[in-house]
């Protein structure tokens, strides 16, 4: 690797081997000695951001001014003031003369980030900058000079908004006298894993929890998504990975969990989005609690007064957390609320037991002796310890065998204290 690219890295963090990458610093290096305007183009979250500095800091105007200005964030009403300045009383609320970015930086260099977003009149201003360095204020009639250098970034296809009359084709030219091309991170091979490396080593020193250990197969899914948000979406998934799955090892079906559902397994390829386990989970979840009222019903058939319903506040609670985590609303609630069993009086889910009143055959009232039946955390817990038994402890076949991800299995683990 050229050394001086290699210095470049280290000084900006720039995390990767991918020859694309490389060849992006070097052509940023190589024109920062001359003075041209340089545009920038790659997707949201590659990076764009780097180039622009590491031009300026290898330029002979790295003693200068350097300012960011990110256009897409600049209301349309106010960017000609906010780049050209503009003088007292030019509208309502300009009380002093103001100095815009494009004077401010006067000698050294400008980064327009999201260039694309700039109105078709503040485009006619910026060219007449980047071709005679001339630029009047709003609201004032007499011409100013600058010494600027513009370095400008974009996501966008400039060449299809000029065709669709949103960016001016001469300032297009103006802008990419020297372009340079940031890869995507999906383009990038190996590049994934040594981010997905740091990233985690970071987060493992910044907030002291345990390290995670990624298997082959994690390692595989990583190199084998689309990322359409780059690296910095590879960032945001793998702190949540390592806050989350702390001290554990990672398959691929757990990454999978903090994935977007909507993705791209393969370049190009469509994932087809799978809800069968989630929907399963539901059903096991739903059709033990049915179980459990059914077999109060039988109970109840031939005894003289009919037990009452247990209290079942905390186990719908925890069903309806269960259903919030795989997406059910609450329309979906008239679907798994308990049928009542009692025969003469409705009753509610979070009535307590001495509260239960049923009449006798004689019309009176009598209050109805609480019969225990297993909750519903009590016989997912007995599930759960069984089906560990049964697969000698191992869960990653625990979690296959119910049916639920690893990671769910680790949750319910630590939440029974069944660490050990």
């Amino acid at each position: 690797m050229n050394k001086q690219v290699l210095q470049v890295q280290q000084r900006f963090s720039i995390i990767g081997q991918a020859p694309a990458l490389r060849a992006a610093i070097e052509r940023a290096l190589r024109v920062a000695q001359v003075d041209l305007s340089v545009l920038v183009i790659g997707e949201s979250g590659s990076g764009k951001e780097h180039f622009p500095k590491i031009i300026y800091e290898n330029s002979p105007r790295k003693h200068k001014k350097y300012i960011a200005v990110n256009c897409g964030a600049i209301p349309e009403g106010t960017i000609d003031s906010e780049l050209f300045g503009h003088v007292k009383g030019s509208f309502t609320g300009a009380d002093r003369d103001h100095k815009g970015y494009f004077e401010e930086a006067n000698g050294g260099v400008i980064f327009l980030d999201e260039v694309a977003e700039m109105p078709l009149s503040t485009q006619a201003r910026l060219l007449r900058v980047l071709e005679s360095g001339e630029f009047i204020k709003v609201g004032s009639s007499t011409v100013q000079k600058t010494d600027i250098r513009v370095v400008a970034a974009t996501n966008k296809d400039l060449p299809q908004a000029i065709k669709d009359g949103k960016f001016r084709e001469d300032l297009y030219y103006r802008l990419s006298t020297v372009q340079i091309d940031v890869p995507p991170l999906r383009e990038r091979g190996n590049d994934i894993l040594l981010l997905t490396r740091k990233f985690l080593h970071d987060f493992v020193d910044n907030n002291h929890v345990e390290e995670v250990e990624l298997d082959d197969s994690a390692r595989r899914r990583l190199l084998g998504y689309h990322w359409p948000g780059n690296v910095r979406q590879l960032k945001n998934i793998i702190e949540q990975v390592a806050l989350f799955e702390a001290g554990t090892i990672v398959t691929a079906d757990t990454l999978s969990d903090y994935l977007p559902k909507a993705e791209l397994t393969t370049v190009g390829a469509p994932a087809q989005v799978d809800y069968s386990r989630d929907r399963e989970m539901m059903f096991a979840i739903i059709t033990k609690l049915q179980n459990e009222i059914d077999d109060i019903k039988k109970q109840m058939s031939g005894a003289p007064a009919p037990p009452v319903t247990p209290h079942y506040s905390m186990n719908m609670a925890e069903l309806r957390r269960e259903s919030k985590q795989l997406g059910y609303g609450r329309e979906h609630e008239s679907f798994i609320q308990p049928r009542d069993i009692t025969s003469h009086k409705p009753q509610t889910i979070d009535q307590p037991y001495e509260q239960v009143m049923e009449l006798n055959g004689d019309n009176q009232v009598m209050e109805v002796e609480a019969q225990h039946v297993k909750t519903l955390e009590e016989t997912e817990r007995e599930a759960i310890i069984e089906s560990l038994n049964r697969n000698g402890g191992r869960r990653k076949a625990t979690a296959q065998e119910l049916q639920i991800s690893e990671r769910t299995l680790y949750r319910k683990i630590k939440l029974y204290n069944l660490d050990r």
